[in-house]
């Protein structure tokens, strides 16, 4: 099947259109639609389908990669029985969220700690096989990603890069960090991510954390003293641009403590909330996607290779498909900055 980039977008089950399949595909990515720990705000488990339908909106030129159109990406069919198994969590979870507040944290877990328990085994199988997976898939030389869903679901993915390679770099682009252990009676929270991965991951090398501005205390102290996180605080990046430092100094400066292969994790909030109005735990900062774009090929121009990406938190909101929009054009920034990489490796 032939592809018109110049053509009107066509729904054929596929990202952005493409006439890929995931035999043939280079890019492969895996959506996950689980938002059973968010607490906040649901709606992520969403995000995959909703990112998929906006795809075709787009156009596929890109200034920065010649023919982007031609990209072999994959996005494999999302899961019915996952979807089912987050909703009857999140339905039978609800109340549990709910007497956080009214009860307290030690009350309400004792309350309910028989579908804390299930969210936790449902979610290490979930890890699980997304590792076994991908795997498969990375020793056939694909590149794998994920799309989410809540930032929990690409830990099985970082954790099959850590045996696969002998050093890595973490690039987190997040309005949080991420650094919480077993937040709220889930092993494996959103809130958790970056902890899990930094546990879990011998071979990372360093994690990056880029435009973080709301966490704890905990969180920071951590930040500021393991030796494998290294973290750009977004208040700290709008000061240094408000005296005069440029943005393309400031990505050089960090990208000085990237390793050579690099994953990147991008969770939507981020970018600044208008840009994303309806994902769980919007916060105000953060960058433009333009910003973002133009970060992640200073990535692959210094020479470094991405290995895999996320993007995750997307959230299409009860009406319009603005969150959608958004996220597609994000997720068309993240393929074809890796397949430059890729482009570049071969």
């Amino acid at each position: 099947m032939s592809f018109d980039p110049n053509g009107v977008g066509v729904a054929n089950g596929n990202i952005f259109g493409f006439p890929c399949t995931e035999e043939d595909a280079d890019l492969i990515i895996i959506p996950i639609p689980w938002d059973a720990t968010a607490s906040y705000g649901k709606g992520t488990s969403n995000g995959p389908q909703a990112i998929l339908d906006a795809s075709t909106q787009l156009d596929f030129f890109h200034p920065k990669l010649k023919d982007a159109y031609e990209t072999k990406v994959c996005l494999t069919p999302i899961s019915d029985e996952w979807k089912a198994i987050n909703d009857s969590l999140n339905e039978r979870s609800s109340q549990y969220f709910s007497d956080l507040e009214l009860l307290g944290e030690g009350s309400a877990r004792e309350k309910h700690k028989e579908i804390i328990s299930e969210i936790n085994e449902a979610h290490e199988a979930l890890t699980k096989n997304l590792k076994s997976r991908v795997e498969t898939l990375i020793q056939s030389g694909k590149i794998c990603a994920v799309l989410g869903g809540e930032h929990s679901t690409p830990l099985g993915l970082i954790q099959a890069l850590n045996d696969h390679y002998s050093s890595f770099s973490i690039l987190q682009i997040d309005a949080h960090a991420d650094l919480r252990k077993a937040y709220e009676g889930f092993e494996q929270s959103h809130a958790s991510i970056m902890y899990n991965v930094v546990e879990s991951c011998s071979n990372l090398n360093q994690l990056v954390q880029v435009g973080i501005r709301d966490l704890s205390a905990d969180e920071h102290k951590l930040s500021l003293t393991h030796p494998k996180i290294t973290t750009f605080f977004d208040w700290n990046l709008k000061e240094e641009g408000f005296m005069g430092k440029t943005w393309n100094t400031q990505c050089e400066e960090i990208i000085e403590s990237l390793s050579n292969d690099v994953y990147i994790s991008f969770d939507i909030d981020g970018l600044i909330p208008n840009l994303c109005p309806n994902t769980g735990t919007p916060v105000a900062g953060g960058f433009t996607l333009e910003q973002l774009s133009f970060f992640m090929f200073k990535v692959v121009d210094s020479g470094r290779r991405i290995i895999g990406f996320d993007l995750n938190e997307v959230s299409p909101g009860s009406s319009g498909d603005w969150d959608a929009n958004v996220g597609a054009r994000a997720l068309w920034q993240l393929v074809c900055a890796t397949e430059l990489s890729r482009r570049i490796s071969c």
